[in-house]
């Protein structure tokens, strides 16, 4: 019983943290749209938060929380790449004539989707404050192997999220097979990411 509680709040823990919306959704929604290598996508994207919750569970967090140094390198590195990004996002919607059908070119596709991917993953310095150091404060409420049991749970909130938004996509497919809406997306995408970017650049990370 003690361990179906914990399990269940790491769940509701994690699923209240990854839901919301973020650089690293809007990604994989727009893979999911394009059907570009969805399931490397969310695999990659789960196992990013995989690891950075059980490194947080572990008491890794702590030791990231006093290292002041790495959390400002990932955020200017971060905003750097959300920049561009952003911008890629914009020139996209300037241009228009995006598509739902998904491209072929090969092997450097799928490395790019996996490099874009690692970037919203790892480059992203929330990722590491809401996993490793809040989740994993969290998960010290819970003793022995309840501990573990939360660890549990909010993996599997974060595996069900990314698999439900990167599949899941295919139900708005007739929506995006008007140009337009491609085009009112990358914009919004284009807007999301510079905020974010700005956001990262003027307030420092506690």
């Amino acid at each position: 019983m003690i361990l179906l509680a914990a399990a269940s709040a790491g769940f509701v823990a994690s699923a209240s943290l990854i839901i919301a919306i973020g650089a690293q959704n809007a990604y994989v929604l727009r893979q999911g749209l394009q059907r570009r290598h969805v399931g490397l996508v969310v695999a990659t994207s789960a196992l990013g938060d995989i690891l950075c919750i059980t490194c947080g569970v572990a008491g890794i967090g702590a030791l990231v929380h006093q290292w002041p140094g790495l959390l400002q390198g990932l955020r200017f590195g971060g905003a750097a790449f959300l920049a561009a990004y952003g911008l890629m996002a914009a020139q996209r919607a300037w241009r228009g004539g995006e598509t739902l059908a998904p491209r072929s070119d090969g092997q450097a596709s799928w490395r790019r989707v996996l490099l874009a991917c690692l970037a919203f993953s790892l480059l992203n310095p929330h990722v590491y404050l809401d996993t490793m150091i809040l989740l994993g404060s969290l998960s010290t409420r819970y003793p022995g192997p309840a501990r573990w049991a939360f660890a549990i749970g909010a993996c599997c909130a974060s595996v069900l999220w990314f698999s439900t938004l990167g599949y899941g996509a295919r139900f708005l497919v007739p929506v995006f097979r008007d140009p337009k809406a491609w085009r009112v997306l990358d914009a919004s995408v284009a807007v999301f990411m510079l905020v974010l970017c700005s956001l990262l650049l003027l307030h420092p990370l506690n």
